[in-house]
This record gives C-alpha cells, sequence and structure tokens, in this order.
C-alpha cells in the first residue's frame, strides 16, 4: 500500500515538471532575441558630447554686440601688451650686451674716430658718440658761443642720452594704461552681463535658471578676461622699468666717461 502511494506522488512530481519545462524553455527562449536586440543598440548609441551653453564660446555664438566689441577690446589691449614686452625686453637685452662690449674695447681704441667706427651703425653708443664728438667739433655761432665748450658737449650728450631713454621706454605708458583699465573694462562687461539677466527676468516674468544662467556666465567670463590682460600688464610695466633704470645707468656711465675723454683731448690740444 505504501509503495503504491508513493508511486502515484513520484507520478504527480514528474508530470508536473514536464509541464513546467516547456513553459521555462520558451520563456529563455523569447527573452533571449529581445536581450541580443537590445544589446547591439545600447552598444551602437554613441556617447553625446555635453555642450555648455555658458562659455566662451556661447558668448562668442549668442552675444550681443556690447559683448563682443568689450570682449574684442580686451584682446587688442592683450595683443598690444604683449608685443610691447617683447620688443622692448629685446632692446634691452641687446642693449646691455653692447654695453658689456662697449665698456671693453671702446676706450682702447687709439682714437675717438676709430673707436665710433667700431661701433654698430644702429647702436645707440654710436649715436651718443657721434653726437659728443660733432658738437665738440662744431662749438661756432653767434648764439653758441655763448655757452662754454664743456657745457655745450653735455648739452648734447645729454640730449642724445634723452632720446635713448625714450627709443628704450617707449610703449610703457600703453602697458600702464593695459594695466589700469583693463579690470574696469571687464568690469563693465560685468555690468552689462547682469543688466542682461535682469531684463530677461523682467521679460520672463519668473526667476529661472536658464534666463540667468547664460548672461551671468558671460558677465563672469569678462570679469576674468579683464583681470587676465591687467595682471601681465602691469608685471611687464614694472619688469621692464627696473630692466631700464639698470641699461640706462650703464648708458649713461659711458656717456660719463666720453665727455671726459673729450674734455681731456681738448686740452691736450690746447697745449
Amino acid at each position: 500500500m505504501i509503495s503504491r502511494i508513493t508511486g502515484f506522488f513520484a507520478a504527480i512530481a514528474v508530470a508536473a515538471a514536464l509541464a513546467v519545462s516547456p513553459v521555462h524553455a520558451q520563456d529563455q527562449a523569447a527573452s533571449a532575441p529581445v536581450a541580443e536586440a537590445a544589446a547591439p543598440a545600447t552598444a551602437a548609441a554613441p556617447a553625446k558630447p555635453i555642450d555648455n551653453p555658458y562659455g566662451l564660446q556661447a558668448m562668442l555664438a549668442h552675444g550681443d554686440i556690447v559683448s563682443k566689441t568689450v570682449l574684442g577690446l580686451l584682446l587688442i589691449m592683450s595683443m598690444g601688451s604683449w608685443y610691447i614686452l617683447i620688443v622692448r625686453l629685446w632692446d634691452t637685452s641687446k642693449l646691455s650686451s653692447e654695453a658689456k662690449e662697449v665698456r671693453a674695447s671702446f676706450f682702447k681704441k687709439p682714437s675717438l674716430a676709430d673707436g665710433v667706427k667700431s661701433l654698430k651703425e644702429e647702436s645707440a653708443f654710436r649715436y651718443i658718440a657721434s653726437s659728443a664728438v660733432e658738437a665738440s667739433q662744431h662749438h661756432e655761432g653767434a648764439l653758441t658761443e655763448n655757452i662754454d665748450l664743456s657745457s655745450w658737449v653735455t648739452m648734447n650728450i645729454d640730449r642724445a642720452v634723452s632720446d635713448v631713454n625714450n627709443k628704450v621706454g617707449a610703449g610703457l605708458g600703453f602697458l600702464a594704461t593695459v594695466g589700469s583699465t583693463a579690470p574696469f573694462i571687464g568690469l563693465f562687461g560685468t555690468v552689462w552681463g547682469i543688466l542682461q539677466a535682469l531684463t530677461a527676468i523682467g521679460v520672463a516674468g519668473q526667476a529661472s535658471i536658464d534666463k540667468v544662467a547664460g548672461p551671468v556666465g558671460e558677465a563672469l567670463i569678462m570679469t576674468a578676461i579683464g583681470l587676465a590682460v591687467a595682471v601681465p600688464a602691469v608685471l611687464g610695466y614694472n619688469w621692464l622699468v627696473n630692466r631700464n633704470k639698470g641699461v640706462m645707468g650703464q648708458v649713461r656711465a659711458f656717456a660719463g666717461d666720453l665727455h671726459g675723454v673729450l674734455m681731456g683731448n681738448r686740452s691736450v690740444a690746447k697745449r
């Protein structure tokens, strides 16, 4: 009796297993193509780049004439500052190198004429020496005769040194102007951007982030650009002023020695 009952439950279990297995197999077979079809679609979808709607590129594309004008002005000021900084740095470096050569060889020449000829044509030291020699040789005229020779030569040497100083310092005023005005120009861009943001809020009637973020982003960019233009200009101005002081000290030392040589030669010639 017990064996019959056991066989009966075993037959029920086998029948249930056979009934469930085809359904499970069909579900797996049906879900497999769906998974295979979804996988290539997911893998084939490229990652879409995220554009920044509040950056410099967006400002150039959607900014008004005022913001673009401010940006163009700051760009011109930056380019001018870097051009002056590089050119003046080259000039002072060249003048300092020439000063060392002149101090080592000029006053060892047999005559002033030979010393002047040994200098380069475009050299500032040749310009000063030529002016001094010419002044010492041409001290005539009803007006200049009232000035003694030493004062006359000194005046001409000082003029030549002043011309060299003006050439070396050319453009420093532009650097100072850029350093002092660029932050305010950037600040003007900031104020204009905030004004545009407030106008957009007033027109829309609500302070939504998409109405405010764009103009405020432009405003912050203008401030950053203004500071980026002003800081190199100020640093370059201070650096060039210090370099010019050192170089012009060497030039004035050469001018003083040249004046002494000219007056000494004049004294020897009178004897």
